[in-house]
């Protein structure tokens, strides 16, 4: 397999961001459903597959983290982008304009893969592109800033959300971490009437903004002069902060993801910092780049493959390989043929992602 021709670029950077792309598109190949089948219940493949799926509502398990890690990735990478469109002579206004045009575009997406409802048009902002085109323009709007704003902006955002959810008065609506009695239920009915079954709430794009700030100030510390090694230790000790603050205070405030509460957004944010440190240091510094390509590809055509595989190119690839995978492993059982089948699909996918970094067709908006 090729080798990513680096031109500058960070390779730590395009695995972070194609893992995490790889394992949202996974979900659209349903091998995460086929691993908590019954009949493996009590197996390591069950448990494992349990990580790879949302808590139903406190805690937090791997598949929690995926989100935010997006959001965070998206931060990081706008400095780097930014700095480039710079350098071949863009000027602030021009970024500024295509700041705020790529946010409306992000947030319309959002909107239209879920605003239809039968028999009418509901406006829903759940979904990861809606709420990245709000957290995307509020990083955008202190990218400029010094440190210490950004920071304070972001915790800003996280506080003003725990003080609506814990004082909201609305009868009803004023229990800050039920399910579909709290702030974030009651909005959801003020916008799309009616409550999110799920109770993913559309205000979740404030708080969670502080993902894609943290992302951002991580960028333009990875873009600075410092030293691989504060680089390093500055991440580190920012990761381990977010840790501290979301997990010791989740006897006060619960660690939910549906609402963002802020041990979440603190926590995640934590846990995102370290894996940025971690891919840094192992791919960046010590160089160890083998295999990286197979990740970085699908990250370098995000938003197509994204929307590809949710409008429906999953289901269509898996109808086409069907009757070729009840040929080869029906033998194996019905689960094992949907468990190969749910591989293949993620494979072909993988396999579009790669024909187009071949290709050099990046779609962007």
């Amino acid at each position: 397999m090729d080798t990513i021709k680096t031109d500058n670029r960070l390779l730590s950077l395009d695995f972070f961001r194609g893992l995490t792309m790889f394992l949202l598109i996974a979900e659209f190949s349903s091998l995460f459903e086929f691993m908590i089948s019954p009949e493996l219940h009590g197996s390591i493949i069950h448990t494992i597959g349990e990580q790879f799926h949302h808590v139903d509502w406190e805690g937090l398990h791997f598949w929690d983290l995926i989100q935010p890690f997006f959001m965070f990735i998206v931060g990081v990478s706008m400095p780097f982008s930014f700095s480039k469109r710079m350098a071949k002579g863009d000027t602030f206004k021009q970024l500024q304009k295509h700041a705020f045009r790529r946010a409306f575009l992000l947030l319309v997406l959002g909107w239209a893969l879920y605003c239809i409802d039968p028999g009418r048009i509901v406006f829903r902002f759940q979904n990861v592109l809606a709420q990245l085109g709000v957290t995307y323009i509020l990083a955008f709007l202190i990218i400029r800033k010094k440190p210490m704003i950004q920071i304070g902006f972001s915790l800003l955002l996280i506080l003003i959300s725990e003080g609506i959810y814990r004082f909201f008065p609305v009868e009803g609506f004023n229990q800050a971490f039920v399910p579909g009695h709290n702030f974030g239920a009651w909005l959801n009915i003020l916008i799309s009437g009616n409550e999110d079954t799920g109770h993913w709430a559309m205000f979740n794009a404030i708080p969670t903004a502080a993902h894609t700030i943290w992302g951002v100030m991580a960028g333009q510390l990875l873009i600075s002069e410092r030293t691989n090694k504060k680089k390093i230790q500055l991440l580190l000790i920012a990761g381990i902060i977010g840790l501290i603050i979301g997990y010791g205070f989740s006897y006060y405030t619960p660690i939910i993801k549906r609402i963002s509460t802020s041990t979440f957004v603190f926590a995640s944010g934590g846990w995102a910092l370290l894996a940025l440190a971690l891919c840094y240091w192992v791919i960046d510094i010590k160089k160890y780049q083998k295999g990286v390509l197979f990740f970085a590809v699908v990250g370098m055509n995000p938003l197509f493959i994204y929307l590809f595989a949710h409008v429906g190119g999953a289901e269509l690839i898996r109808k086409i390989f069907l009757p070729f995978s009840n040929a080869l492993f029906g033998w194996t059982g019905t689960l094992n043929a949907n468990i190969m089948l749910s591989i293949v699909v993620l494979l072909f996918l993988w396999f579009i992602c790669f024909w187009m970094y071949k290709k050099k067709l990046f779609i962007r908006i």
